[in-house]
């Protein structure tokens, strides 16, 4: 019998925690959750800031883990940036307001490709992680950008120019509500990349609350990444 999907609910999947060092000697910790079957795609999660309480559980990317390998075939790869604490553990070194996290996101992506040997990964952005994608995220075997609440707070110009040249295709989800860029703005910032795809979601705010805005998430990702444009199921 089909059971609603909650908040809480964990459906299955591999689980399996790691530790990746970095080129400058940071141990991070994360985990790895895999279909139990055939992955269709996979996608490699950016956290919110770690000073506001941002890391890989902040319950977004929580929840990719717990329900998108099950109704998506979508391997989801989290981690905690250097200095960031979860349940997962701790990753060593101090946050660095976006600049020695490049170290970060390229030995990410390295372990992503060249450890698990993901094909289709996508690299997902949330707040912080947004301004991790745009500055850091520049490795060329990855498809693209999904920008949840992007912030612009540390990319540059030269950064949103870098993007205006690469072809691989970019999309942002951007809250009517959110509390540092709104939809008209996010437009304007966003000009110089005008092959970038901004989404305006109605009614939502910076830290996606609310069981439905976690479900147009997820199906976003799920049509970014798989091309399957039908609405996630709410039942397993």
């Amino acid at each position: 019998m089909a059971e609603i999907i909650r908040p809480s609910t964990v459906l299955p999947a591999q689980r399996t925690p790691f530790h990746v060092l970095t080129s400058d000697g940071i141990d991070l910790v994360g985990e790895v959750a895999s279909p139990l079957d055939v992955s269709r795609g996979a996608i490699l999660c950016l956290h919110p800031q770690p000073t506001a309480g941002g890391m890989m559980d902040s319950h977004v990317f929580k929840k990719a883990a717990n329900r998108l390998p099950a109704i998506a075939g979508i391997t989801v790869v989290r981690f905690n940036t250097r200095g960031t604490t979860s349940e997962a553990g701790s990753s060593t070194g101090q946050y660095d307001n976006g600049i020695s996290e490049r170290f970060d996101v390229q030995a990410m992506l390295t372990y992503c490709f060249d450890t698990l040997e993901l094909k289709n990964l996508w690299v997902v952005g949330w707040s912080f992680g947004t301004d991790l994608a745009l500055m850091h995220a520049k490795d060329p075997r990855h498809q693209g950008l999904i920008l949840l609440s992007p912030t612009l707070q540390r990319t540059t110009n030269n950064d949103l120019e870098y993007w205006n040249s690469d072809p691989r295709p970019i999309t942002a989800l951007v809250p009517e509500f959110d509390d540092y860029i709104k939809p008209d703005e996010a437009r304007e910032r966003f000009a110089v990349v005008p092959t970038l795809k901004i989404i305006p979601v109605k009614g939502a705010k910076h830290l996606w609350v609310g069981e439905p805005f976690v479900h147009r998430v997820l199906s976003q990702i799920n049509s970014i990444v798989t091309g399957d444009s039908n609405e996630l199921p709410v039942e397993f």
